[in-house]
């Protein structure tokens, strides 16, 4: 008889094992000040987040060697140094508990703070706060977190509105609240003072814009006289309306739309100052209304410039005894003198014919056909050949924007100078407009 063998097993008792929980302290100050000092705001907060880190010892709790301090960073957004560097070893799984003093120093933002806590959830890190009991692996932690952290958002954004009014109450009081200085003044004991010399060049522009009514010319002349702002730039029309529009000048601050007297001196008189925005009312006026100008067709608009300036060139228009007459501008010459661009400006329709008539060529080239054809998987030699032809036929019936898209498909750049045009096609531009001409023909052949 064969008995069975039985192997008997002792039981080992082994000790538990405490699993290590890796802590990361995070510490944030608002503003700079005092950061100098030996012991500060950042590391007060660090020395009662590592006290709460030793008291979680028996729970396998230690700080990891790595600091997270943002000093002078606020807590509106997460553009920090240290919060970037803390995340990067969140993900690559060096942290498992973020401890802060209290919830507003990790942020104070409840949209930021639901994107931190999505990553520490990711990662399976917890968020722990010394002086806020909360635990965020929780759903009533979270509750608590989001009530917690709405109040907070509420305290800043009531804190940056208190502020606002400040700012709106002190300047209903004329004072000046700071901001880009103007000419014809500078800055004294936070006041407005007169610079007399420059005060001066601003009565004058007020002065010469009455008598000649144009900013245009007023511009070139100033560019020809050699005359430049306080940045050694020659003064551009957007400056001069910007001055004229400046309610500084007349003795005021502006507050929205409207204004109060201030407590600095006036450069114009009240009486030439409501004379030059009548005649600036009236230029006004005499211009063609916005609508018009944007229904005005602009085949190149976009990709039109001024080859000697280097610059872009804007469409623009004018009436004469019912007519209109449409042209290309260099902003060079918009944006300071005409005598200041070579080029200053085309009539659009001539230098429109003259680029399609570029275009029609280009296209119709054997080369740059089976160069297309090759380059793009999408349509073949034969439909390339097709559907070119089809454009002087379509070309016309299509409506002005259309054929504003086509010309764009096909143009990179148009470089104008007073000694010809070049033509600059997009590399993948012939395919696309071949095939758009493709769709068009099949689209005109079912409608028939």
């Amino acid at each position: 008889m064969e008995w069975p063998i039985v192997l008997g097993v002792e039981e080992m008792i082994k000790p538990s094992v405490t699993p290590k929980v890796r802590c990361a302290v995070y510490t944030r100050k608002s503003t700079e000040e005092g950061l100098d000092m030996e012991f500060n705001s950042l590391d007060a907060q660090r020395e009662s987040c590592e006290a709460y880190i030793t008291s979680q010892k028996g729970e396998g709790w230690y700080l990891v060697p790595d600091r997270y301090d943002d000093g002078g960073f606020s807590g509106g957004n997460l553009d920090r140094p240290a919060l970037k560097r803390l995340m990067a070893d969140i993900e690559a799984g060096k942290v498992n508990v973020v401890v802060v003093y209290k919830i507003d120093r990790l942020t104070r933002s409840l949209m930021d703070f639901g994107k931190l806590v999505t990553v520490f959830e990711q990662h399976g890190v917890t968020f722990v706060s010394v002086t806020q009991s909360f635990n965020t692996t929780t759903s009533m932690g979270r509750l608590t977190l989001n009530i917690l952290l709405s109040f907070s958002q509420f305290e800043r954004e009531l804190s940056a509105e208190r502020i606002r009014d400040k700012i709106s109450a002190s300047k209903r009081k004329g004072m000046w609240m700071g901001g880009y200085v103007p000419l014809g003044y500078r800055v004294d004991s936070r006041k407005l003072v007169i610079v007399p010399e420059e005060a001066a060049t601003i009565r004058s522009l007020f002065q010469r814009f009455l008598e000649i009514g144009s900013a245009t010319e007023l511009v070139q002349e100033l560019a020809e006289a050699g005359v430049v702002g306080r940045s050694g730039k020659p003064i551009s029309k957007g400056l001069l309306y910007r001055m004229f529009a400046n309610r500084l000048y007349v003795g005021e601050i502006a507050i929205g739309k409207d204004s109060v007297p201030g407590e600095h001196e006036a450069i114009i008189d009240r009486e030439l100052w409501d004379r030059v925005h009548a005649a600036l009312q009236s230029n006004t006026q005499k211009r063609a209304p916005r609508s018009n100008r944007l229904q005005t067709p602009a085949l190149l608009r976009g990709i039109i410039h001024c080859r000697h300036c280097g610059r872009a060139m804007s469409p623009s228009f004018t009436r004469k005894e019912g007519r209109l007459y449409r042209y290309y501008v260099c902003q060079t010459s918009i944006k300071t003198s005409y005598a200041a661009c070579p080029l200053r400006t085309v009539a659009a329709g001539e230098i429109e014919t003259v680029v399609l008539r570029q275009v029609r060529n280009m296209i119709q080239s054997p080369e740059l056909v089976v160069k297309t054809w090759r380059n793009d998987d999408g349509v073949s030699e034969q439909e390339v050949i097709e559907a070119l032809k089809r454009l002087d036929p379509v070309w016309e019936e299509l409506f002005p924007v259309e054929q504003q898209r086509l010309v764009q498909l096909l143009i990179a750049k148009v470089d104008v100078a007073k000694d010809g045009v070049q033509v600059h096609l997009r590399s993948a531009g012939l395919g696309t407009l071949a095939r758009e001409l493709r769709d068009i023909g099949n689209n005109r052949e079912v409608a028939a």
